[in-house]
């Protein structure tokens, strides 16, 4: 396949230098934003799959989609993307002119570690380390500015706020667990860890089904009914509907009175380095529960809908090759979502590079060719009025090469 660039909006985008927890921020307008933070790095040649690239099969074997039409093929979305079956919410979206699709895409970082990865996300830097306060946080902060005497523009649906959210705007927390939520990944790796240790394996066993009994128990009690909000699916893991319970909360939140205007909710498990499953399997039932959850916040702000912006990232993707457990390995590009009523989409933006060898960046990895500062620029100066001159300088400093993209909003 050659290089090509798939820019299908109304006027010239530019690209920008080669959860789940949410929060939502008050800005004293209308506006509405969700980020929606994916910790673990989903794998975007899985969530959109390139079907049209000539290496992808091979590269991606196993795991890799059929094109849309054939058995569990791709969603069909512009003749060369797709989306992973389980996503029909955005799929729907979609195709009602709501939802934009990035991909090739990534934060300035370009090792593999998922702490530094998602330090650089949040930290709206070009390194993990140099900052203790978000770019979300520095956006509120010029707000502040301008309206000030109004409460907290934001909160983080988590049992701590993150990074994204951190610095000197004043931020509320909500969680909807009444436990913390324990990172699946860490157990499945504990497990392995002492596989050949009866007591340990059988301690471990016990913790982690009272955990999953406690879960199921307490976790409706500790959120609050929306009766205009899908229930949770029938037979579906506490875990799958962790993200759901978060978007109701936010829902919730934003539909009171004074509620806040921006949001970002994390979901975890997306580092699938074993058996990751094609159209079934883990990260089939990840993205099914993560595509619930966007239906159900869409379903619960209603009338906010409209003037919502949803913003869907993670820290990096994956290997475009499967490793030897079936699975990929930490990489570098990947994908992106813009999703919401006050966007203006029906697009898939990729300037994409293609996956033949020679391509790929140190021979593994999808080539990332648009960096995410360049739509967290648009999105906070299109939708959320935030002055150029604050983006560039305070919310994300040394980022003149990643320019504002034109278009994703409605006028």
């Amino acid at each position: 396949m050659h290089r090509r660039r798939f820019l299908l909006s109304a006027g010239a985008v530019a690209a920008g230098a080669a959860l789940p927890r949410v929060l939502f921020a008050n800005t004293g307008g209308t506006a509405r934003l969700v980020v929606v933070i994916l910790r673990g790095a989903l794998d975007g040649l899985a969530a959109v799959p390139p079907y049209g690239d000539r290496d992808y099969a091979d590269l991606h074997r196993e795991l890799a989609l059929a094109a849309p039409g054939a058995a569990d093929g791709a969603l069909a979305l512009d003749g060369t993307f797709g989306l992973h079956p389980s996503l029909n919410f955005l799929h729907e979206r979609y195709h009602a002119g709501e939802l934009v699709v990035f991909h090739a895409v990534a934060s300035p970082y370009r090792d593999r570690s998922h702490f530094d990865g998602q330090n650089v996300l949040e930290n709206g830097l070009t390194q993990p380390i140099g900052t203790a306060n978000g770019w979300l946080n520095r956006a509120l902060a010029s707000l502040s500015r301008r309206h000030a005497g109004q409460p907290e523009r934001a909160v983080s649906i988590s049992q701590n706020v993150p990074l994204i959210l951190r610095g000197d705007a004043p931020v509320l927390s909500k969680s909807p667990m009444a436990t913390p939520d324990v990172d699946e990944d860490l157990l499945a790796r504990l497990a392995d860890l002492y596989s050949k240790d009866d007591w340990f394996s059988a301690r471990l066993s016990e913790a982690v089904q009272g955990e999953t009994l406690a879960d199921d128990s307490h976790r409706m009690a500790a959120l609050p009914a929306i009766s205009d909000v899908t229930a949770t699916q029938p037979g579906k893991s506490a875990a799958a509907d962790r993200p759901g319970s978060a978007a109701r909360l936010a829902a919730l939140l934003m539909r009171s009175d004074g509620g806040p205007e921006v949001a970002v909710f994390e979901a975890t498990g997306w580092d699938t380095h074993a058996n990751q499953g094609g159209s079934k399997g883990a990260l089939a039932q990840r993205l099914a529960g993560l595509d619930n959850a966007l239906r159900m916040l869409a379903d619960g702000l209603g009338p906010l809908w409209p003037q919502t912006a949803v913003l869907v990232v993670t820290e990096f993707g994956r290997t475009a090759a499967v490793n030897g457990t079936r699975g990929t390995d930490h990489g570098t590009g990947g994908c992106a979502f813009l999703a919401g009523g006050a966007v203006h989409g029906g697009r898939v933006i990729a300037d994409w590079p293609g996956l033949g060898h020679n391509a790929l960046l140190d021979n593994r990895d999808l080539r990332p060719t648009l960096d995410l500062r360049s739509v967290f620029k648009t999105v906070l100066g299109d939708h959320m009025r935030i002055d150029p001159g604050a983006l560039a300088t305070r919310v994300f400093p040394n980022s003149n090469g990643a320019r504002p993209l034109q278009g994703l909003i409605r006028a």
